[in-house]
């Protein structure tokens, strides 16, 4: 298959870069179960771009899409871009892929250094320096997200905590299995949902570890923009604290690094609207659920026969831990 990309490839860099461009050290990169991601490097004249593909894959078009609000890859490149040009530290994207292209809806973006890798990030002796200064930075781009124009985006779906919670309870019915937690869950959300924003604004949708590269100093770029939409600046705080995106750090709430203290504080420092901890504890209930559903859908999509995959299967379990986790945080609320 890389043969087939690479030559697709070459065709569309030359497109864009010129009739002399050619391209080198085309690999998949690991991870993705619904999108691909691949590294290269792009030959013009005497210079290498390092650059990375993101795609469908080939089976995309034709997969269960009944669990899934992800934008399309057209979409994902213009929120992108947008975000990139408003000064979010964020991949720079440069050209979409054409339908004579043959490989799909996907498009082009230069490389950035850092790795996403959990357990490298909260363990490993490279990025010491750099762990203490990631849960301050993850508030401070957040704060940028949440101020791009929201004039300068494509048409993107506004979501708001009455229509999220009946897509949740939706999703849990079409797979018509008794969950008693997650619909004490839903329940408690239901009646303490806070008043929709009068502003809203670009909300990441996804933004937690594993969606933003690190260096040894720090966050480089936020990746991975389907789930992006508009709506309330709190959802993405209280989903980056979802205790499944601490990795084994459990004490520290702001994705295994810090407080969410210091990362509200940091949010607010550096132009976010002030954060109602109540608002915030209420989001990350909210994000539990969500994840602990998706563990779900995802499992379902392996045991129902549409799409077989082990890393599919295996997700599902993860759908107990999150369900620990709902006990606990209303539990707290009390």
């Amino acid at each position: 298959m890389s043969e087939t990309v690479a030559a697709a490839l070459a065709a569309a860099c030359r497109r864009h870069f010129g009739a002399a461009a050619r391209i080198e050290a085309l690999h998949r990169e690991s991870g993705g179960a619904s999108r691909q991601t691949w590294s290269f490097d792009a030959l013009v004249g005497d210079r290498r771009h390092a650059l990375i593909l993101r795609r469908d894959p080939p089976a995309a078009a034709g997969h269960d899409k009944a669990s899934t609000t992800a934008l399309d890859r057209a979409t994902e490149f213009h929120v992108l871009r947008a975000a990139y040009q408003a000064g979010v530290r964020a991949p720079e994207p440069l050209f979409e892929l054409a339908a004579a292209d043959g490989l799909g809806e996907g498009f082009v973006m230069r490389r950035v250094g850092g790795i996403a890798i959990a357990r490298k990030l909260l363990r490993d002796a490279p990025y010491a320096a750099a762990r203490p200064r990631i849960t301050g930075q993850l508030g401070e781009i957040m704060a940028r997200i949440h101020a791009v124009d929201i004039a300068t985006l494509p048409a993107l779906e506004r979501r708001d905590a009455a229509g999220q919670i009946a897509n949740l309870r939706a999703t849990l019915d079409m797979l018509d299995q008794p969950q008693p937690v997650f619909e004490l869950a839903l329940s408690w959300l239901d009646r303490r949902k806070p008043p929709s924003t009068a502003a809203p604004v670009l909300v990441h949708g996804d933004y937690r570890t594993g969606n933003y590269l690190v260096d040894e100093t720090g966050v480089t770029a936020i990746l991975d923009w389907e789930g992006a939409h508009l709506g309330d600046p709190v959802e993405d705080l209280g989903w980056l604290c979802v205790k499944s995106w601490r990795f084994g750090a459990i004490d520290k709430p702001a994705a295994g690094f810090g407080s969410r203290e210091e990362l509200w504080r940091a949010y607010e420092r550096a132009g976010g609207a002030a954060v109602d901890p109540a608002r915030a504890h209420w989001w990350e209930v909210f994000g539990t659920v969500r994840w602990g559903v998706i563990c779900m859908t995802q499992a379902w999509r392996h045991l129902s026969g549409t799409v077989k995959s082990m890393e599919l299967a295996s997700i599902g379990r993860r759908a107990v831990e999150t369900q620990v986790d709902l006990l606990q945080l209303l539990k707290e609320a009390r």
